[in-house]
């Protein structure tokens, strides 16, 4: 049986933006810079050298600006490290003041947030997701061999602090390195009113996953109360801006798990990504790009990068391809794709 693309509608730049599935795509993920200071082994490997030729803050905005009027209404700041950027707080105004957009989240490993929790926030950011593999200084540094331990704990602590609408605490499980501290890391989580989530491992870096029903197992196994969240609760929290994470409910609050090898989330996927040297990837796990940096600097007009962006989001596929053998050596990393 054929079928038949979702035709865009008259305007390009009015939405919706549909994939060639017809997904409605309602939130970006803009990485604003693939540098990092840290070098986990699942993320950054040591040959990434970086791109040298990153979008300014006002291509930034320009560019968030086209998907706002096509329909997105989340921006989520990836990295890299997107707080080791100077103009972070610039670039988060600049977007959060964009008619049309309802969110602006930022992914970070918290070394920087503890001067910058309370600027951003006052800048319009109303979500940040932190990024937590351990509580234990030894097993960071096991898993990245730079960064500061005791300012990732400072930088939680202060944006537990500063009054975000949203945190959550995000934790990559991996097999024989930290998989024997989820109930430790959600007891830390829930001591502080974040929202503990924990991610499968995706093939772009070293180690071996865990499988979400063997960690909900793990955790019950500890004594932690954690039961499905029933689906009408479920369906009443999420919305067209809402994530992949699945989420259980304990005594002390919400526990997510994000399962992209074993529980596959790509038929909800509302989610378009740009990298930071402005390359549109309609897949976390494709190749289809649109140089939207290149049209930006050739002069292109607004509607001429929104027919660039539909006619790259028609080549989205229906689905990753994460666990395909041999697929790995396709896959870039994700620090070049921003996760």
């Amino acid at each position: 049986m054929t079928t038949t693309a979702p035709q865009p509608p008259p305007d390009p730049l009015a939405p919706p933006l549909l994939d060639a599935q017809g997904r409605r795509m309602t939130y970006l993920r803009l990485s604003i810079t693939d540098r990092c200071n840290f070098r986990c082994t699942y993320c950054s490997p040591a040959s990434w050298g970086g791109k040298k030729d990153l979008l300014t803050a006002e291509e930034l905005a320009r560019i968030s600006a086209v998907f706002a009027s096509m329909g997105i209404r989340r921006v989520r700041l990836t990295g890299g490290e997107p707080l080791i950027r100077p103009d972070i707080v610039d670039v988060s105004r600049r977007i959060a003041a964009l008619p049309g957009i309802r969110n602006v989240a930022i992914t970070t490993n918290a070394s920087h947030l503890a001067a910058l929790a309370v600027p951003l926030r006052e800048a319009g950011v109303t979500q940040l997701n932190i990024s937590l593999d351990t509580l234990s200084p030894e097993t960071f540094r096991r898993i990245s061999k730079q960064g500061d331990f005791d300012a990732i704990l400072r930088g939680i602590d202060a944006a537990a602090a500063a009054g975000y609408a949203s945190l959550k605490l995000n934790a990559v499980v991996m097999r024989g390195v930290n998989d024997g501290e989820a109930a430790a890391l959600v007891a830390y989580a829930h001591a502080r009113g974040i929202t503990p989530r924990f991610i499968e491992l995706m093939p772009f870096g070293q180690g071996q996953p865990v499988p979400t029903a063997e960690l909900v197992e793990q955790l019950r196994a500890s004594g932690l109360a954690l039961e499905p969240e029933p689906e009408e609760q479920e369906e009443a929290a999420a919305s067209p801006t809402s994530g992949p994470a699945r989420y259980w409910r304990t005594p002390a609050g919400r526990v997510g798990f994000i399962s992209p090898l074993t529980q596959n989330f790509c038929g909800g996927c509302n989610r378009v990504r740009v990298a930071s040297n402005g390359d549109l990837r309609s897949c976390l796990g494709g190749r289809a790009q649109a140089p939207l940096h290149q049209l930006i600097r050739g002069g292109a007009t607004d509607v001429e990068l929104a027919v660039a962006i539909r006619r790259a989001l028609g080549d989205k596929p229906d689905g990753h391809r994460f666990t395909e053998p041999g697929n790995d050596a396709t896959l870039l990393s994700m620090m070049g794709i921003g996760g």
